[in-house]
């Protein structure tokens, strides 16, 4: 299944640099172990936010939620998760 997901970034402001050095870094990191498993296809960040859209691709919802909390970040994310389903005009 396919998964269009929108996250945005709550972590407080007031976290240490070094904190969120280490968090950004972890988060980098699990995301490219994510897209070499083959389930992040796609990133894109959303200008003047901290915010990202991604395609995933996962046996199912539980998977994919396996898959969102397991990135660093995921305590202070936002999400919001749609299925996708193929358009027949796609076929």
């Amino acid at each position: 299944m396919e998964f269009l997901v929108r996250t945005e970034n709550r972590l407080p402001a007031d976290t240490p640099g070094q904190t969120r050095d280490q968090l950004r870094k972890a988060e980098r990191e699990r995301a490219m172990e994510l897209r070499a498993d083959g389930v992040l296809k796609r990133l894109w960040r959303v200008p003047g936010r901290n915010a990202t859209i991604g395609l995933y691709e996962a046996e199912d919802p539980a998977a994919l939620h396996d898959a969102l909390t397991s990135l660093p970040m995921w305590p202070w994310m936002d999400v919001t998760v749609e299925a996708l389903a193929t358009h027949p005009q796609e076929r």
